[in-house]
């Protein structure tokens, strides 16, 4: 007999009064409106409105607190088809605050799915837009830059009411959102628990799965949970901060290495971040990932700046000036670093092959690294993986 296959979820498009499918509108500060149907919830919410042009890991995306505080617009044109499942989160709720896509999918069909994408998202408030030309509104994001926006569904939608409240929302530039989304407590992370899947067979063995244990402590200023999971693959315990903890309270654990995650908003804002870093640099070997490599920009003497439309996506090219070789990357972030600003005690390491940009950097003399990007990439690309073992070699070190 052949195998039973799980039968289909489906969701059916929400229906006002009149027996039509029920509107949404996409509003834009400078007056770009875009009509579509509505999924997900009723409701309207604001943002900065950005485009990610991964082909997959919707659900990644969804729960990635990078997010938050932003309007997302998915150039995949088919999203929702694999429904949802708790282990595809990177975080216990969705921080995007509104989803914009050509097609979403009221079915969800894939054997692991839990939750079609439709209910997961009405669940959490996160309302969706549908059937409209998403080419349209990423050329004029491209051409304009990311801006403020307003996602709302409903009955009698007021487009100029809308495009009013889009312009008068908070920009992005100058907002702490780290403090908003990280842990309120410290945690240690749990390698047992089965979602947090340390043993995935998808994933290459680590090379030091077998050595001793070294212990991290993690800032969370919006935490990705396979970065996580990867420090646990390197064989690390890993201790979870508040993003405001002191760094004499984290010399104080006594850990082989300190991470600096990404995270939402802007960094010049996080001076307690920026301080931390400093008095961290060289006492104990440092890694940082995105919003994490900003703050060290910050920490060295460097300067940051807002991209035009930021990098978002998971098929960005970054060359690798130790190694000669081209990574494909997944990245998600609206400010970079400015290379000319770093001092001379500086090495860039990598660099953003789209556009130029600064995606990596290393201390000279203390044992301090970041990148841009997101070698934790889940579901993937997989090419910079290697930076964790680094971290761990660098750990290893710095102990002998």
């Amino acid at each position: 007999m052949g195998q039973i296959m799980p039968a289909k979820a489906v969701r059916i498009y929400k229906i006002h009064s009149s027996g039509e499918a029920m509107q949404a509108i996409l509003a834009l500060e400078d007056g770009r409106i875009f009509r579509g149907k509505s999924f997900g919830a009723q409701t309207e919410r604001s943002g900065e409105v950005v485009f990610n042009t991964s082909l997959t890991g919707y659900q990644e995306i969804f729960t990635d607190p990078s997010y938050a505080g932003q309007i997302v617009v998915l150039t995949n044109p088919h999203i929702g088809n694999y429904g949802t499942t708790p282990h595809d989160a990177e975080a216990t709720r969705p921080y995007i605050e509104g989803l914009v896509t050509r097609e979403f999918s009221p079915i969800s069909s894939n054997w692991r799915s839990t939750q079609v994408a439709d209910e997961y998202l009405e669940r959490y408030g996160v309302p969706v837009i549908s059937d409209i030309d998403t080419r349209a509104v990423v050329r004029h994001l491209r051409a304009n830059g990311v801006m403020r926006g307003v996602l709302a569904s409903g009955e009698n939608l007021d487009a100029d009411a809308l495009v009013a409240k889009a312009r008068s929302i908070r920009k992005m530039d100058g907002t702490d959102l780290a403090s908003v989304v990280t842990t309120k407590t410290t945690y240690k992370w749990d390698a047992n628990e089965p979602k947090n899947q340390t043993g995935d067979t998808l994933l290459t063995p680590a090379e030091n799965a077998d050595g001793k244990q070294m212990h991290v402590v993690a800032y969370d200023f919006g935490i990705k949970e396979n970065i996580l999971r990867m420090l646990t693959r390197e064989n690390c315990s890993v201790t979870v901060v508040p993003a405001t903890t002191p760094a004499e309270e984290v010399l104080a654990m006594n850990p082989d290495g300190v991470f600096f995650s990404n995270g939402p908003g802007d960094p010049e804002p996080l001076e307690y971040a920026i301080e931390n870093a400093r008095k961290l640099q060289g006492k104990k070997p440092i890694f940082g990932i995105c919003l994490g490599h900003q703050i060290f920009g910050l920490a060295l003497g460097g300067k940051t700046y807002k991209l035009k439309f930021g990098h978002h996506g998971g098929n960005h090219p970054i060359m690798n000036h130790q190694t000669g070789k081209v990574e494909i990357t997944a990245q998600n972030h609206n400010f970079n670093v400015d290379p000319d600003s770093l001092p001379a005690n500086v090495e860039r390491t990598h660099t953003n092959l789209n556009d130029h940009t600064l995606a990596g950097l290393k201390h000279k003399t203390d044992p301090m690294f970041s990148v841009q990007y997101h070698p934790e990439a889940s579901p993937g690309p997989h090419d910079s993986h290697y930076l964790f073992r680094d971290f761990r070699k660098m750990m290893e070190e710095w102990k002998k």
